[in-house]
């Protein structure tokens, strides 16, 4: 499937998106696109307000398709819990849980369960420690470590801004598994 409808609102400059296929009609799927439903989806970027204040605090976004909630998370985690800057927490090392070790069935993707992701493997990038790893295996995940060059297109890519809440100045990142880059003027 290409980028996009190919459909150009008049004026507008852009295309619309034809990201809808990985829903479903049925209403007996889980994926089913209806009223008060939150089906799953990989178009994801990310706004976070402060704490108690509707002022936005980042924004953010992972591509990589099914990696992306992983990445998402992974990255706000850096973000948050580790409190690293933009930049480190794009640099910092990823894994993927990719079931079946292979791409995901996008018609059943929403009906995993516990039986399918005993299948799963963990990707881990190389710049996991090797006892990381190892404490993989050992808890029974089936581990391909280390992955690195080309392969770390399996973890996504992302960009991040952040805003500080008391002064406004902007910080940025982008991921160095890409070619993109964080500009100011």
């Amino acid at each position: 499937m290409g980028f996009g409808t190919g459909i150009v609102p008049e004026g507008c400059g852009f295309s619309l998106q034809n990201r809808g296929h990985n829903f479903s009609l049925d209403p007996q799927h889980p994926n089913c696109l209806a009223p008060s439903k939150r089906p799953f989806h990989t178009i994801i970027p990310a706004l976070c307000t402060y704490p108690g204040r509707s002022s936005l605090a980042l924004c953010l976004g992972v591509m990589g398709g099914f990696m992306q909630p992983q990445g998402h998370l992974q990255v706000l985690s850096n973000l948050l819990d580790l409190k690293m800057d933009p930049q480190a927490a794009l640099d910092a090392p990823r894994f993927c849980v990719d079931h079946g070790g292979g791409s995901v069935d996008v018609s059943r993707h929403s009906e995993l369960n516990a039986s399918d992701m005993a299948t799963s493997k963990i990707y881990m990038e190389a710049h996991f420690s090797a006892e990381a790893a190892e404490e993989m295996e050992e808890r029974g995940h089936e581990v391909m470590w280390p992955v690195g060059g080309h392969e770390r297109a399996k973890f996504g890519r992302g960009q991040i801004i952040t805003r500080d809440p008391l002064t406004g100045v902007l910080c940025g990142g982008s991921d160095p598994r890409a070619d993109g880059q964080a500009l100011a003027w």
